[in-house]
């Protein structure tokens, strides 16, 4: 949670029905209809939704930019990341096409393939099940590649320079077993059962491409694409993310989240690059610190999130009527030459850690234009002065470039990446 830029103010399978009877290729010709509920975006990938409070409704898959970035933020997340298993460039195409057509049925609140059940009783049915009969909850599917993937299918080429390796931050404690990887996706979802659905349901169609490398479940966003909704709190008590880029301020998302014309290579416009942090929280510190060395840290009461000295959490922050290594201070976009991002983190709690403390925090996701021009040197300044150093870590770290939207029936996830024509 360093990067709370608060203000911006800031299976095993076997055979599956799939490739006796070959539906997985055929998916691509599904209709743009969506079922169980509204669709709740339309032009921007996913951008509407605006009010955020369409709880069962569907949000359209295609679009000019992925939706899950712009959208109004759901509850519950599901994020996984992949290593790919296969040298068969032919077969992760492949993969990729299949997964494309089973994501927008499952945003539109529909079944995987021919379904959980009435298919061949010899062969795994197409889908797990746990979904029938959700509702669509706003489930929102983003894909992105990490730097690893351009190592392999004679991708080198195709790397984007903005896609970097994150530097070593001062104070990381990163755990390999829950950094990197060549491919991730992002659930998001009002019902957690649907978020972890699609996920399984992506996981079990790539058996043998892909595997999971690790996954997060999160809970309670921490942070809003809604100006009209109320900010979130993290685990510390602090509302976060005051003044996060809304999903309607198309002017601010051309500037720092879309990559545009000439930003890179062709493949990557109307894409955009995800940080992805997993922060560890030491609440148990942090409950046992008084309310004034809280606020202090913050730079905010914790009461109404108002910055020193003002009276409400939306009122212009003094910036230097707060302790100079307060965290709004430092992450707000006058104290860094404007960078500015967009934030969808969420809070996780993962049990304990054997020692009686509770292993939680806060899943921090960051969307940008260029994260050589975001999140780096944001993190390098936190990272080296932020009083909320004390009681957080970081302990895992990956990155991500996140393509183009699936423009309609006939695209797929990756294939500007994939192919010649963009």
């Amino acid at each position: 949670m360093t990067e709370t830029q608060d203000t911006q103010e800031t299976g095993n399978g076997g055979p599956s029905r799939r490739a006796l009877i070959g539906w997985g290729g055929a998916g691509l010709a599904l209709g743009a209809a969506v079922a169980g509920g509204a669709v709740a975006a339309a032009d921007a990938g996913g951008d509407a939704d605006p009010a955020g409070d369409g709880m069962g409704a569907a949000v359209d898959f295609h679009g000019i930019h992925q939706a899950g970035i712009a959208t109004a933020v759901q509850d519950r997340l599901h994020f996984a990341a992949f290593d790919v298993k296969t040298d068969d460039r032919d077969a992760f195409v492949r993969m990729l096409k299949e997964w494309t057509a089973a994501a927008h049925r499952m945003t539109g609140g529909k079944a995987v393939g021919d379904g959980a059940y009435g298919g061949l009783p010899e062969a795994p049915p197409d889908d797990t099940g746990e979904a029938l009969g959700l509702k669509p909850s706003r489930l929102t599917l983003t894909i992105g590649f990490g730097p690893s993937l351009f190592e392999k299918f004679g991708l080198h080429g195709k790397r984007p320079e903005a896609l970097v390796d994150l530097p070593q931050f001062a104070g990381d404690n990163l755990d390999k077993s829950r950094s990197g990887g060549d491919l991730c996706v992002q659930a998001c979802a009002d019902d957690p059962q649907v978020a972890v659905h699609a996920i399984r349901n992506l996981a079990r169609i790539g058996f043998g491409t892909v595997a999971i490398r690790w996954s997060q479940l999160g809970f309670g966003k921490t942070s809003s694409t809604t100006p009209n909704a109320q900010t979130p709190r993290n685990l510390l008590g602090f509302k976060d993310g005051t003044r996060n880029i809304a999903g309607t301020e198309t002017d601010r998302l051309k500037k720092y989240v879309w990559v545009g014309d000439g930003d890179g290579p062709a493949w990557m416009t109307g894409g955009s690059y995800l940080v992805a942090r997993r922060i560890r929280m030491n609440i148990e510190t942090w409950d046992r610190t008084s309310l004034q060395e809280q606020e202090d840290v913050f730079g905010r009461d914790k009461r109404e999130g108002a910055p020193v000295g003002k009276a409400h959490e939306h009122d212009k922050p003094f910036l230097k009527a707060m302790k100079p290594d307060a965290h709004v201070r430092l992450a707000h976009p006058d104290s860094n030459h404007g960078i500015t991002i967009l934030r969808r983190g969420y809070s996780f709690t993962d049990g304990t850690d054997g020692l009686g403390r509770l292993d939680a925090g806060l899943f921090f996701l960051a969307y940008q234009r260029d994260p050589r021009e975001g999140f780096i040197p944001l993190q390098r300044k936190l990272s080296a002065h932020d009083a909320l150093n004390e009681y957080i870590q970081h302990v895992g770290s990956a990155v991500f470039a996140i393509p183009p939207g699936v423009r309609d029936s006939g695209d797929w996830w990756g294939r500007t990446l994939f192919t010649e024509e963009a």
